[in-house]
């Protein structure tokens, strides 16, 4: 294990979101492209949702499901180009005893957009 030093720690933003849209990116069988609500607004004002690309469609074919679930995500990584979606922040997910991937969800609801602290 490398050791990270804790002001590296500190600089992770690391947030609730509520999965709001979920496409599967065309010409891959693993990723979805979802929608993903932080409770964020443009410069106008308006409700802004983030696209964050992630690697899970092989375990959620029906992917519907996944609308409404709120999940952790690092949101302050660089936006990266994948399949030619932008993706602007991370999931977290933990190995689960059958090696599929366990989503870390707060125990009861909380706000959209909370900060993990």
């Amino acid at each position: 294990m490398e050791y990270i030093k804790f002001e590296d720690f500190k600089k992770m933003d690391i947030r609730i979101g509520t999965i709001r849209e979920v496409v599967p990116v065309p010409d891959t069988d693993k990723l979805l492209c979802c929608q993903i609500d932080f409770n964020e607004v443009d410069t106008e004002g308006n409700k802004k949702l983030r696209q964050i690309v992630s690697g899970i469609h092989e375990y959620y074919p029906d992917y519907s499901i996944l609308i409404g679930k709120q999940v952790l995500y690092i949101v302050n990584l660089e936006p990266r180009m994948i399949k030619g979606y932008e993706s602007n922040g991370m999931l977290m997910a933990v190995d689960g005893l059958d090696n599929n991937p366990v989503f870390l969800v707060p125990e009861v609801e909380v706000g959209v957009g909370s900060k993990v602290r």
